[in-house]
């Protein structure tokens, strides 16, 4: 990612687009029943980060947007396998977590554009990175910690060792998740200003 953020309305309805079916390809899992290939991994986490470093002027809106589709498919996959969506497993008080939760990656995203104004692309994808790994571990620790307190589906006596073992256990596999989705962002991001780029030249030559 670079300090040149999309100025137009309609290259942000573009963006807002294509990382709205990403999240809801990847977390119902439809490329893999579609090709009955392996699951691949939710790029949920990912998109808020993206979404909050694109869509930082549209916030207010946006993150409420995208947070409601977040459930909408929760909602529609676990119904659709014949279970009550309020007696799943991961449904329970911890749930609604997720909004802070997701919300702290949005914020990681935001305060990257932010900064990214004032820096250079190399300073600007270090605090990329270091904003990517605060903002998923936060997003971690109220995702997990909450279902992990509160949720009845975790084996009592629930102990801070056994927090910190879950919370240890899945921080990198959701960080490397994250990553991957955040990183082939940034090589679109940096191909499509390549290509414009490159476009400007010819359109003064034809001008």
């Amino acid at each position: 990612m670079t300090r040149h953020l999309p100025a137009r309305t309609g290259q942000r309805a573009v963006i807002l687009v294509l990382l709205a079916a990403l999240m809801v390809a990847t977390r119902s899992h439809l490329p893999a029943l579609l090709t009955h290939l392996g699951p691949i991994p939710d790029a949920s986490w990912a998109v808020f980060f993206i979404a909050g470093f694109y869509l930082r002027g549209w916030s207010r809106w946006a993150f409420p947007l995208f947070m409601s589709l977040a459930v909408g498919v929760d909602y529609a996959v676990i119904t659709g396998q014949g279970i009550d969506f309020w007696a799943h497993y991961c449904v329970s008080a911890a749930y609604w977590c997720l909004v802070p939760a997701y919300l702290a990656l949005w914020a990681g995203g935001s305060l990257t554009a932010r900064f990214s104004q004032e820096l250079s692309d190399n300073k600007t994808l270090a605090v990329a990175a270091v904003a990517l790994v605060v903002s998923v571990a936060l997003c971690h620790l109220v995702s997990q910690g909450s279902f992990y307190w509160t949720s009845d589906s975790v084996p009592q006596p629930a102990t801070l060792a056994g927090w910190w073992k879950n919370y240890s256990d899945w921080f990198l596999p959701f960080l490397r998740s994250t990553a991957i989705y955040v990183g082939l962002g940034v090589i679109v991001h940096v191909a499509v200003q390549q290509v414009v780029r490159l476009a400007r030249p010819q359109d003064r030559t034809a001008g």
